[in-house]
């Protein structure tokens, strides 16, 4: 199982889309390099936009092209996966990352394996101790290991940069779906089978340089906004939730779009969302070209400065 981080450790359920094929072969946004898309046409008498974001990366690469400031500064609304400016919606995380029916991990494992995910977990720099972590679904326990495996001293999410912009700029901020909603998800993907893949993620992640290849390449893909590498490095190193793609991707990106249409009548939005959701036949950008808008690449350079 790769590594996802995610400042609210649903990495996973944005970047595991990257598996998808793409079969689009009109302008193919897996080998366009931007993240930055604009959406015309179909009614639309304003533009708005769709963003690739990526719930972990080092600070240095948390920046915001002149472009991406400029979608920000002139929409109506920032649209994120969940609303991230709603207090009480991230009050209640915790809650919902939890199993149901008090399951821990030690009820799913058999005794050398949870011994050896126990001390996987405390062998590393973990936000939350193992007895909390050990009650939440295994697949979000994990995802609390990727700030260990950073390339770098510090990390953000690239969520959390967009919304800092949004507020400068006084938007709005909503979510497409609430994190009950992302937790139900991953309710109805079996405890055991998240375990398992925890134990198979550990098995193979032997020694640190293996981590730190698979993160790199990753935040590099990222870098370079190359959505058709971040894509293949998914197929090369499957998550092992390849059977359960509709909860976690298809499903949740024909929910989006048709949730999309009406909101984008009459308004300029933006929509940030993994950078997983916009490639492939059923990703979003394909999905709304088949809904009727056209659905182009936005030149998103980030030029840095450097200090003397």
């Amino acid at each position: 199982m790769i590594r996802f981080g995610s400042v609210f450790l649903f990495s996973l359920l944005a970047m595991v889309g990257c598996a998808q094929k793409n079969n689009d072969k009109e302008i193919n946004p897996a080998v366009v390099s931007s993240l930055l898309w604009k959406i015309e046409g179909n009614g639309l008498e304003k533009p708005s936009y769709l963003f690739g974001t990526i719930h972990m990366i080092c600070k240095d690469d948390a920046v915001l092209s002149a472009n991406m400031k400029k979608v920000i500064s002139e929409c109506d609304e920032v649209y994120f996966e969940i609303d991230m400016d709603n207090l009480f919606e991230m009050m209640g995380a915790m809650s919902k990352m939890k199993m149901i029916g008090d399951t821990t991990l030690k009820d799913l494992l058999n005794d050398s394996d949870y011994v050896k995910v126990k001390k996987y977990f405390e062998s590393k720099s973990t936000l939350l101790p193992f007895s909390v972590l050990e009650t939440y679904k295994p697949i979000l326990a994990s995802s609390t290991l990727s700030q260990s495996a950073m390339p770098c001293d510090g990390a953000t999410a690239m969520e959390q940069v967009i919304m800092a912009e949004a507020k400068e700029n006084k938007k709005n901020i909503k979510g497409l779906e609430t994190m009950a909603q992302q937790a139900g998800m991953l309710d109805s993907i079996p405890y055991k089978f998240q375990a398992t893949e925890l134990v198979k993620y550990i098995d193979s992640a032997a020694t640190s340089s293996n981590e730190d290849k698979m993160m790199n390449e990753m935040f590099d893909a990222y870098r370079q906004q190359d959505l058709k590498k971040l894509e293949d490095l998914m197929v090369d190193t499957d998550a092992g939730l390849s059977g359960f793609t509709d909860i976690l991707l298809y499903n949740r990106n024909a929910t989006w779009v048709e949730k999309m249409k009406p909101l984008m009548k009459g308004k300029s939005l933006l929509f940030a969302v993994g950078a997983g959701h916009l490639p492939g036949e059923k990703g979003v950008i394909n999905l709304l070209k088949k809904a009727g808008y056209t659905v182009t690449p936005v030149d998103n350079k980030v030029k840095k400065v450097k200090e003397i």
